[in-house]
């Protein structure tokens, strides 16, 4: 499985598998009891995401992260003493985690979100270390050397990337906002790192903006093959039709009346958001739902020529037929799909996005297996590059984009191929961690 890294994008993820916890943590799963707070900051962070593998042992890293000057790989961070972190303390711990530096002084790659989890408080630090330390079971297995020519493998301008782009001050409550709010913000700009994805980076691939107080924050990105979604209260592209309650129904369930999880935020829904409290699920909305629009966007206004063509079975355009074959059983000859399983396609900010990478590349290599807690969902969006050429899944990507007034612009066959090339649907899986 390849994860790019702050240098790229964040990978595809298809197909489940279990990486079980064993020791403390096994036990608090038996006894029932609550999860300890570094526990629950351990899935606020979504640390498995990256540092275990599937079929693996959970943080025993070893995931392959593409960069530009080749693939590095993620480090074993169970509290083994020769080949993880069980020699580092507090304060080495700390300076890892928050500031990108491992005990031996080598700067880490910034693959690591160390810019988010800069704003983390002391005292959430130290309780994800107790974690690590004395509830998570040391695994003796040995990092893998990155991929990058030693010629090129010398970190000292992290040094000055760091001092340029990062900004090491925890998280300070704005006095203009509430308790809510503030928990919201802290959450999604710290251990959340949920900038790390749908932040467009700048010339140093550096996050654009790491606050609200940044007109890029949360503006969406396009991010190795999908196009992680614009979170700020844009109408036709963001969240601005969605309620706080669609926002916390999608971080709990992984969909909603409006969308379901995908790309890499299948592994964010797989290990992290659904074991976060009410309260503060309703604190990430009621901070996301305060980001003002990145842009003026008109809402879609529904129109129901496209329907009733469906229906009539005049297809104007292979698009529709396409559609009409394959895609209205599940989706509907109305485009408003059927509960909070099948997504509506009408007014859909993904399909209306700018950038149509991720509906293209969900047509191609279908959805990936949502598990909220152990339970699977029971609905996925099926795969496509075998029964469809690039021109027809350009065109009926093409129709739904334009359909039911959503008037977004056309594909063409040259994306789709691609977007083709670079994907593949076998090639990587899901992590799904039992912490509990």
């Amino acid at each position: 499985m390849i994860r790019q890294s702050i240098f790229g994008a964040l990978a595809l993820a298809l197909g489940a598998v279990s990486a079980p916890m064993s020791g403390a943590a096994a036990q608090t799963a038996a006894n029932g009891a609550m999860p300890s707070k570094g526990e629950y900051l351990a899935r606020a962070s979504d640390c498995v995401a990256c540092h275990s593998v599937p079929g693996g042992k959970a943080f025993t890293g070893g995931l392959k992260m593409g960069t530009p000057l080749g693939a590095i790989y993620a480090t074993n961070i169970t509290p083994d003493p020769e080949t993880g972190i069980g020699g580092y303390s507090l304060a080495e711990f700390d300076r890892a985690v928050r500031g990108g530096v491992a005990k031996d002084g080598h700067h880490l790659y910034p693959a690591m979100p160390y810019p988010s989890y800069a704003k983390m408080s002391d005292a959430d630090i130290a309780a994800l270390y107790s974690y690590f330390m004395k509830e998570v079971p040391p695994v003796k297995l040995a990092n893998k050397p990155s991929e990058i020519p030693e010629k090129l493998a010398f970190r000292f301008p992290l040094a000055i990337w760091n001092a340029l782009f990062t900004d090491s001050a925890p998280y300070q409550n704005d006095p203009g906002h509430d308790a809510v709010w503030n928990r919201g913000a802290y959450l999604v700009q710290g251990p959340g790192h949920c900038g790390a994805c749908h932040t467009p980076r700048g010339f140093a691939f550096q996050e654009q903006a790491t606050t609200e107080r940044g007109a890029a924050f949360l503006a969406g990105a396009s991010l190795d093959g999908w196009s992680a979604s614009n979170l700020r209260g844009d109408a036709r592209t963001g969240l601005g039709s969605w309620s706080a309650e669609d926002i916390v129904a999608f971080l709990g369930e992984g969909h909603n009346r409006d969308g379901a999880a995908f790309g890499s935020m299948v592994d964010v829904i797989n290990n992290s958001t659904p074991y976060l409290s009410a309260d503060d699920l309703h604190a990430i909305a009621v901070y996301l739902k305060s980001l003002p629009a990145k842009g003026s966007e008109a809402p879609v206004v529904y129109n129901t020529a496209t329907t009733v063509a469906l229906r009539s079975g005049r297809f104007e355009s292979s698009g529709a037929e396409i559609y009409a074959a394959n895609c209205s059983a599940c989706h509907g000859a109305d485009g408003k799909g059927h509960g909070s399983y099948l997504p509506p396609l009408a007014a859909n900010p993904t399909v209306l996005d700018g950038d149509p990478s991720s509906l293209i590349n969900i047509t191609l290599n279908g959805g990936q297996p949502l598990v909220v807690k152990g339970a699977p969902d029971g609905y996925r969006m099926p795969q496509f590059r075998l029964q469809l050429t690039d021109a027809q899944i350009a065109d009926v990507v093409s129709f739904i984009r334009a359909g039911w007034g959503n008037g977004a612009s056309a594909v063409t066959a040259a994306q789709v191929k691609a977007l083709r090339a670079t994907t593949d649907p076998t090639s990587d899986q899901v992590t799904i961690l039992k912490m509990r």
